[in-house]
Parts: C-alpha cells; structure tokens; sequence
C-alpha cells in the first residue's frame, strides 16, 4: 500500500506533464504566439520556477507539515488553468504562465523529496515507484495527440485541467516525510543550502545533471511543432512521444541492477554520452520516421538514466533530514535555472536555424559529460554532510 501511495502522486503530476511537454506549444500556437513569443513564455516560466522551487523548498525544510503547502500549490496552478481559457494573446498568456509556474513546478521537488525519502527509509526500489510517472506521462501524451486530432487543440487544456485536479486528492494521501528527531536523540543542527553548496561534488552534481537535462530544451518546446511541419500525423506524433517513455520505463524496471552495476557516476556518464548522440543526430534525421524511432528510444539514457542517477546521488550523498532542500536546489538550480536560459536561446535558435537548434544541445551535452567525469573522479558515494 505505502508504493500504491508513492506511486499515485508522480502519476497524476506526470500525466500533465505528458500533455504539456507533448502538445503545449501547439496550444499556445493557437492562442496567437510565434515562436519567439512561446521561446520567451518558457524563459519566463522558468525563471519564477527557480524562485518558486527554491522559496518552496527552504520553506517546506522548516515546517513541521509540508502538505497544506503543496495543497494551496495545486489548488492555485488549477486555477489558473481555468482562467486560461479565456486568456488569447502574448500579455495575458504571459501573466498566467507566471503563475502557473510558481504554483505547479514546485510540487515536483516537493512530492519527489518525499517520495526518495521514503524509498530509502523502508528500502524500496525507487525506479519502480516513479515507473507509474512515466506510464502516465505516455498516457498525457497519447491523450493530448488523440484528443487535438479529433477534437481540436482545446482538449490540451482540458486534459491539463483534468490532471490537476486529480493530483489534489494524491497529496491528500502522499505519506510525508518525518524530519523530528526520534524521542531520547537530541535535535540536530538544520541543514542550510550553503552547506550543499559549498561542496564541490554537489556544484559537480548540480552542472552535469543541469546540463545533460537542459538539452531536451529544443525537443520539448519544438519537437512537436518540427514533426508537424515534417508531415508527421498527430496520432504518430503521440506515439513517439510515448515511445521514449516506454524506453524509460523499461530502464526504471531495471533500475536497482543498472545502478549496481554502473554506479551512480556511470549512470550519469551514460546518460551525459547518449545525450550527445541524440541531439548531434537530430538534426540530420530527424524529419525521417525511421529514424526518429531510434533517437526517441534514447530518451531511456539522456533523461531515464540522468534521472536515475540524480536521485540515487541525492539518496547517498545528502542526509534525509535536509532531502526537500537538496531537491529544490536540485530543481531550480540544475533544472530550473539553466532550462529557463536555455527555453529562450531555443526559441530563437528555432526560428532562424530550424531543426540545426538541436546542435546547441549536443554541445551543452558535451559541458555535461565533462562535469560527470569530473564528478566520477571527485566523489566517493558517500554522503557530504553528516546526519
């Protein structure tokens, strides 16, 4: 039952991020946005992001109870769906997306803080709870492609309504994690974030995962849109979406072996190489389904095993005590903050160098690769801080 709890809060959470990553842009296309335009909304989401993860994460690290603040989170970012109904045009969408940003991003860092911490508590295998995330991220993508062919683009934003909804009740449910010192033990000094970051290893840490994961930048804000334009039929549109969760997903089964084998650092270096490759070939096949076909099923390595590899990082080398505050820095520093100047360069890189953008991504990769070794060399496995 304790996975079944762990498991709901990532499935409701990513099937909105399967809807919004897949066919996003495409709705915000028909609210009258070119591709700058939707290159700036995605800078600008990402920025209060950052700030937002990062103000919700120190706070949450000084609460006894971290659920009502994910609770007034969710209920805000639903609203705000709503009123994006009737909002057309740059300004409006501009001001909604703030604020969608600020309330909806944070709940990731939150919900994964207390989803890693009980994993290592109860000795759980991690990569088969957030196995059920990805298989509703498939499912938000096909939902969204089936829906925008058959019934319009509207259905974007229904679904993304849907979904949130459905996550409030998930948070409700979500077992927190405990923080309080045993009885008898006396309470210990509180982590602080300048702690986490004076140590080389985690600013390591921090810059290949950070950059590995930014170079989906293009993919996620264009990917959709470059098909399209290729003559890609929505429906098949959504299937290679879901094909590279599937990827992932088959990585997170074997996630516990992998990881034992490799390492965390060779989880990371894996995911830094594969990244590489995908994004040099992108543009040379990427308008070619065959093709596509073997580049998606690459996402299994440049987010799949990325990811894995940040959270058995954080579950080793950060004590529980201070896990909220070690996602949200993870969240808006090396997810948050960089993705945020890279939306923007995407954006523009778009528009004048078309399907070329992905280039920039294999380099930014290549920065990540580098950092990974740098990590392999300088981290031991063992925790940075005391408990």
């Amino acid at each position: 039952m304790l996975q079944v709890r762990l498991a709901s809060y990532g499935a409701a959470y990513f099937f909105v991020a399967g809807i919004g990553l897949s066919y996003w842009s495409v709705w915000l296309q028909s609210r009258g946005v070119d591709a700058a335009e939707i290159g700036t909304l995605y800078m600008s989401r990402q920025f209060v992001t950052v700030a937002a993860t990062l103000a919700a994460g120190w706070l949450a690290h000084r609460l006894a109870r971290q659920r009502p603040l994910m609770l007034a989170l969710a209920i805000v970012a639903t609203a705000t769906l709503v009123a994006l109904e009737w909002a057309w045009g740059f300004w409006p969408l501009w001001v909604a997306t703030l604020v969608w940003g600020a309330a909806w991003h944070p709940l990731l860092s939150l919900g994964e803080s207390a989803v890693v911490t009980a994993t290592r508590q109860h000795a759980l295998d991690y990569g088969r709870i957030r196995i059920w995330g990805s298989v509703t991220f498939i499912a938000g993508a096909l939902a969204a492609g089936f829906a925008v062919a058959g019934a319009g683009v509207p259905w974007v934003l229904y679904l993304s309504i849907l979904g949130a909804l459905l996550l409030i009740p998930c948070i409700l449910w979500l077992p927190m994690p405990q923080r309080d010192a045993p009885p008898g033990e006396p309470q210990r000094r509180p982590v602080a974030a300048r702690h986490l970051l004076r140590q080389p290893a985690f600013l390591l840490f921090l810059a290949a995962v950070g950059c590995t994961q930014t170079a989906h930048a293009v993919l996620y804000s264009f990917g959709t849109i470059g098909w399209r334009a290729a003559g890609i039929a929505d429906g098949t549109i959504s299937i290679l979406w879901a094909e590279g969760i599937v990827a992932e997903i088959v990585l997170f089964f074997f996630s516990a072996a992998a990881t034992a084998r490799l390492g965390v650092t060779g989880m990371l270096l894996l995911g830094a190489f594969g990244s590489v490759i995908r994004w040099l070939l992108m543009p040379v096949f990427g308008d070619w389904l065959p093709a596509l076909v073997v580049l998606q099923a690459l996402h299994a390595l440049t987010f799949g095993a990325t990811h894995l590899a940040a959270m058995g990082f954080l579950q080793r080398a950060v004590p529980a005590s201070a896990m909220t505050l070690a996602q949200s820095l993870y969240y808006g520093l090396a997810s948050g903050l960089p993705m945020a100047l890279v939306y923007q360069a995407a954006g523009v890189l778009w528009e004048r160098f078309g399907a070329n953008a992905y280039f920039a991504m294999a380099a930014l990769s290549a920065l990540g690769l580098m950092a990974a070794v740098a990590l392999a060399r300088r981290w031991n496995g063992q925790s940075l801080l005391t408990e």
